[in-house]
């Protein structure tokens, strides 16, 4: 046989087209080029309103790794991006795009509230779980109502996810300010969780909770259910295409249900530690945003659970590290949410541009 024909298809298109391949290679490494690009535009920002960039970005590295303590700011920041990220990453390879990490983040952070404010005398080790559970299954029950939505009635999963974050962040809002308000009234929170459901803290003198462990945890479970799992072959098989994974014996509709609940399980995990782990108590508006940058961490991490980590990584040590710079060189914070705001943009616009085939080929099927 010829050596071309024992070629898999795909090295034969490769060989095919040999001048797409730097093409690839620079889209493969898109997020990083994306990520300079906005680092290069902050610098000039930097000069234009007449401050140093080198020092600037100096002081945003001492905040984020200058020691043991911003490390763990760095890492405590950072917790909760990852658990955002690998739910909105779990949807994305199912083709579903759950805007609703937020609401499903505030949903799980309720739940786990709950569960942690009562039943005194738990020991920890039975007390933390219990309320992690909890924070799942909320987060879970509620990204699984757009997943029904979806694949009962054909309802966007884009538009019901997104309406569901307001839901679920002023009932919270309500909650807050009425019936778990606490004794005192002086502020809309609760009162502090039992010390037996408060994640311990991994270093000393720092805010790094074992949290960190379960969103590691949690990216190694994904990885394993997404690549070595029927359940993660079907997930795939239905992203690929809908029609075909249908025609191939799937069960599509019961996919996207449980793709989703599992999706807002692990949103609701980072609201659980956001909880048990920094806040101890439920506030109004206590996340600054964990469940969109999320979609932009999944992103950024090309849709894998070890990408997802050191995107994480990254945006946890642009937040972390924001106010030394501030400190040190006399920037204005806000120049962190442009360079974010530029990576959003370029990472966001790389995924339409590299979709754009495989949405093309499904329309067509």
């Amino acid at each position: 046989m010829d050596q071309v024909e024992q070629q898999p298809l795909a090295a034969q298109r490769r060989a095919m087209v040999p001048h797409l391949a730097p093409l690839r290679l620079f889209l493969a490494f898109m997020p990083l080029w994306a990520t300079a690009f906005a680092l290069a535009v902050g610098a000039v920002l930097i000069r234009l309103i007449g401050l140093n960039p080198i020092e600037a970005y100096q002081g945003l590295w001492d905040g984020a790794f200058g020691n043991a303590n911003a490390i763990g700011v760095t890492l405590m920041q950072a917790t909760p991006l990852t658990l955002a990220g690998l739910g909105v990453l779990f949807a994305f390879r199912a083709g579903l795009w759950n805007i609703g990490a937020e609401g499903q983040l505030y949903a799980g952070a309720t739940a786990a509230t709950l569960i942690a404010l009562n039943f005194p005398g738990l020991p920890s080790f039975v007390h933390i779980p219990l309320a992690m559970l909890a924070g799942f299954i909320a987060g879970a029950i509620w990204a699984g109502i757009p997943g029904y939505l979806k694949a009962r009635r054909g309802v966007n999963e884009i538009i019901s996810t997104l309406m569901l974050n307001y839901v679920a962040i002023n009932a919270v809002n309500w909650l807050v300010r009425g019936p778990l308000q606490e004794p005192q009234r002086y502020f809309p929170q609760t009162i502090p969780i039992q010390r037996s459901a408060e994640l311990p803290i991994l270093l000393p003198d720092s805010q790094l909770h074992a949290g960190i462990i379960v969103a590691l945890a949690a990216a190694f479970i994904v990885h394993m259910i997404l690549w070595r799992t029927t359940l993660g072959f079907q997930v795939r098989a239905v992203g690929a295409g809908p029609s075909a994974a249908h025609y191939a014996g799937i069960n599509v509709a019961r996919s996207i249900i449980l793709t989703m609940a599992i999706s807002g399980g692990l949103a609701g995990l980072a609201g659980t530690n956001e909880i048990l782990g920094v806040q101890h108590r439920l506030r109004d508006t206590f996340s600054p945003g964990y469940g969109y940058d999320g979609i932009v961490v999944a992103l950024l991490g090309q849709l894998q659970p070890a990408g997802v980590i050191l995107a994480s990584l990254f945006f946890g040590s642009l937040r972390s590290g924001a106010s030394m710079m501030q400190r040190t060189a006399q920037v204005p914070v806000t120049l962190v949410y442009i360079i974010q705001g530029l990576v959003v943009l370029l990472v966001v616009g790389t995924y339409v541009i590299q979709q754009l085939p495989k949405w093309s080929r499904r329309r067509r099927q």
